[in-house]
């Protein structure tokens, strides 16, 4: 039997993160995948679908070369050199956290792991054969996968989830999106710039459904003059398939719509990789179909610990990488604060983006806060005028005493690089005084969050 002061099973954001700290601390450190080292983020997630995102920015600057003076006739897209690309930025990916691993003498176990006690894991091979490993703390971080409709089943070709959106060999004439959150966005975004027909269906009131409203409206009409097809409180009342495509019948504000299209992406949600993991045989709780944790990150076993999309929302790889670096510095006894979910950005890749953190107007209403909301916008800012990407806003919603930071919400270019700003003035407990008094440097897209938050004395220079 090998034994480890740590092992840690799922190799994704939070499984290696928590690796890797395990090892700064002095530890004996085992991680069990089944798959490709990088979890679903590296390889299907976060990063290639950037690549994605990045490849159709670029189409959309070429098609309007003529406006910055330059001549580019007739750009087109090569979808299948557009996934390539974006497969090989996974496998080098994936293989900068093979490097990792080896850096710092990690043990990589390939296999599906379970706990077979609560100290310790069996993991088994392609072959079948079982390895028993124990180790003095274990950590799960198996992820999350995409959660089907029920009674409709994914097929990769006319039903598809989000890998089988990364990997087409051919662009769809039309494709319906069922669900509005981020996922659903920035797929119906990628598709619809390369000159697909798409349907963008939400059941809820507004697209990004947990967005500030005002930002999510603001981005529908953004996608409806692009000529996307947008319906929201649309619940979906059938879905049929056949060789030519799809037929989906909609209930929307008292009335049913017919669509069809030659593929339907369901992006509905997603649900956590707790099958096969022998949670009840460990006595491991779980609540709602995730493993319940502290904010320790440790489960009810006390030498078991679990991170990332099995311990339920936030759904992100930057909540899963923290909880990670949480969980495991307290099992070091390293002293680290534990985890608080106020204050973590929230970004979608789309055109314009939109990224946000802290309450939206209508929570912080909800909440009874006395609070001034204040906006800018970007077509008053220098920098977005000469990048010619002017669509969009900063909103800060703050309190009427103090100044404090309650809510920021962003749409427009490079929104989730300019909501990093307000994320650490938010750590350090700073009013939209502080914003005012920091010296933002001339032209930036940053001008905007410092005009933001003069507005909020109603004293912005350039509106």
């Amino acid at each position: 039997m090998h034994k480890f002061n740590l092992l840690v099973i799922g190799g994704g954001p939070g499984g290696y993160a928590a690796a890797i700290r395990g090892a700064q601390h002095g530890m004996k450190v085992g991680l069990v995948e089944k798959d490709r080292l990088g979890g679903v983020c590296l390889n299907w997630g976060c990063v290639p679908t950037k690549s994605l995102l990045r490849s159709v920015e670029v189409l959309e600057e070429l098609r309007q070369a003529e406006r910055y003076g330059l001549a580019c006739d007739n750009p087109r897209a090569d979808l299948v050199a557009i996934i390539k690309r974006s497969r090989d930025l996974a496998d080098e990916m994936s293989k900068g956290i093979s490097y990792l691993m080896r850096s710092n003498k990690i043990r990589v176990i390939k296999g599906a792991g379970r706990l077979l006690d609560a100290k310790s894991v069996g993991v088994k091979d392609k072959k079948g054969n079982e390895t028993k490993l124990s180790a003095d703390s274990i950590l799960i971080a198996t992820g999350g996968r995409p959660r089907p409709l029920p009674g409709v089943e994914f097929d990769g070709v006319r039903v598809l989830h989000s890998t089988h959106a990364m990997t087409l060999d051919k662009l769809p004439k039309s494709l319906a999106v069922i669900g509005a959150g981020a996922i659903g966005v920035e797929f119906a975004h990628f598709y619809q710039s390369l000159g697909c027909e798409v349907s963008l269906i939400e059941m809820l009131p507004q697209i990004l459904p947990t967005e500030d409203h005002e930002i999510a409206h603001a981005l529908t009409r953004s996608f409806q003059k692009r000529g996307m097809k947008v319906l929201t409180s649309a619940k979906l009342e059938k879905l049929s398939t056949s060789s030519s495509g799809v037929k989906l019948e909609v209930s929307a504000k008292g009335k049913r719509k017919k669509l069809s299209a030659e593929a339907c992406l369901v992006a509905a949600g997603t649900q956590a990789n707790l099958e096969g993991l022998g949670l009840e045989q460990a006595g491991v709780q779980t609540e709602k179909g995730h493993i319940k944790v502290d904010d320790r990150m440790r489960t009810n076993i006390p030498r078991i610990r679990a991170v990332g999309d099995v311990t339920g929302p936030p759904m992100l790889a930057h909540i899963a990488f923290h909880e990670a670096l949480t969980a495991v510095d307290h099992l070091a006894g390293a002293g680290r604060d534990s985890m608080k979910y106020d204050n973590y950005p929230s970004c979608i890749y789309c055109q314009p983006q939109v990224a946000s953190l802290g309450l939206t107007e209508n929570q912080a209403n909800e909440q009874g806060l006395d609070i001034k909301v204040s906006r800018f916008p970007l077509k008053a800012n220098g920098k977005a005028k000469a990048m010619g990407r002017t669509e969009g806003m900063v909103k800060l919603i703050t309190g009427q005493k103090y100044g404090k930071l309650i809510g920021v919400h962003i749409l427009g270019a490079h929104a989730s690089e300019m909501i990093a700003e307000y994320n650490i003035a938010r750590s350090l407990e700073a009013t939209h005084e502080e914003i005012i008094h920091c010296i933002h440097a001339h032209p930036t897209l940053s001008e905007a969050n410092f005009e933001a938050a003069l507005e909020a004395y109603s004293k912005a220079i350039h509106i």
